[in-house]
């Protein structure tokens, strides 16, 4: 079934202990539909400037995505962000970041996108995010992600909003901000009590938690050979994990949704967020095949199973 996912499509500088790339694909709403397309059909919200790529537009059209949100701003350029990673690659600095025409990014779903039952809400200001899910009148799932930032500066305007989400995907450092809380189950607990029956805290190489009321569940990282770029990796954890709910048809009824599915989701965002780390920027999804998804799900299993 059709995904809504809205958020930035943007041009990156990275440079890594692998190399340095000046100008690749990048922004969290080409991250999440690259990796969400293949399990679901995706509509993308977005803004960029005439100097996006036609190249780039055609690979977003070849994997499964509708661009009829893709919004064109006439002179405009297309927001761009730089940074390096330290050697382990555990932490990044941010040398550049031009909003350009995402600085006035107002996100309008045109008509056939509006009755899709599932969304998917990037990191932008929380007004914006409420006024997508607003504009939407068959949703059957819905949530997204956020940022330090907004949670520091909006933070009234953030719980109105996730109040009225089903799933929040956050990271570790996140979720400890807006709880309050050091201890990650505590903090999952209070958030919890803010409305979104659903919390996944992702925890970069080390994992990720489902959390629920009734319990969680916690999955390993991926244990990869080489690490060469880890921009996007959060982002297309996401797009696995909600793009496998929408391809299954998940519909929950009060908050009551079978267990097992979101369990087998967070492996399938596991598996997404790996291969995106293989390669600089998206170019791992240039290749990617849904059978070394599968085969790559299945060694989660075997490598968990006890």
């Amino acid at each position: 079934m059709s995904l809504v996912v809205v958020g930035s499509v943007a041009y990156d500088g990275v440079e890594t202990p692998h190399g340095k790339i000046d100008r690749m694909l990048g922004g969290a709403a080409t991250y999440i539909a690259l990796a969400a397309g293949y399990f679901t059909p995706v509509k993308i919200v977005a803004v960029v400037g005439d100097d996006f790529a036609p190249e780039d537009t055609d690979l977003l059209a070849s994997r499964n995505i509708d661009l009829a949100g893709l919004q064109r701003v006439p002179g405009g350029k297309t927001f761009f962000w730089a940074g390096t990673y330290s050697a382990d690659m555990n932490d990044r600095t941010t040398l550049r970041t031009d909003l350009n025409v995402f600085a006035d990014f107002n996100p309008r779903l045109p008509a056939s996108y509006r009755s899709a039952p599932y969304l998917l809400l990037g990191n932008i200001q929380p007004a914006l995010q409420r006024s997508v899910r607003a504009q939407m009148n068959g949703l059957k799932l819905a949530g997204g992600d956020t940022m330090n930032y907004w949670i520091n500066d909006f933070r009234a305007e953030l719980l109105a909003t996730i109040a009225e989400w089903d799933f929040l995907l956050i990271n570790d450092s996140e979720a400890r901000l807006l709880s309050h809380e050091h201890n990650l189950r505590r903090a999952a607990a209070k958030i919890l009590e803010m409305g979104p029956h659903t919390l996944v805290i992702k925890r970069g190489e080390h994992g990720a938690v489902l959390f629920r009321r009734e319990g969680h569940f916690m999955a390993p990282g991926y244990l990869l050979e080489d690490v060469f770029d880890p921009t996007g990796a959060g982002d297309s954890f996401a797009g696995g994990f909600i793009g496998y709910l929408a391809g299954q048809g998940i519909e929950p009824s009060r908050g009551n949704i079978d267990v097992a599915e979101l369990r087998r989701a967070v492996i399938y965002g596991s598996v997404m967020g790996s291969f995106c780390c293989e390669q600089f920027g998206v170019d791992r999804f240039r290749t990617l095949t849904r059978e070394e998804i599968e085969a790559r799900y299945q060694e989660f299993q075997s490598c968990t199973r006890f």
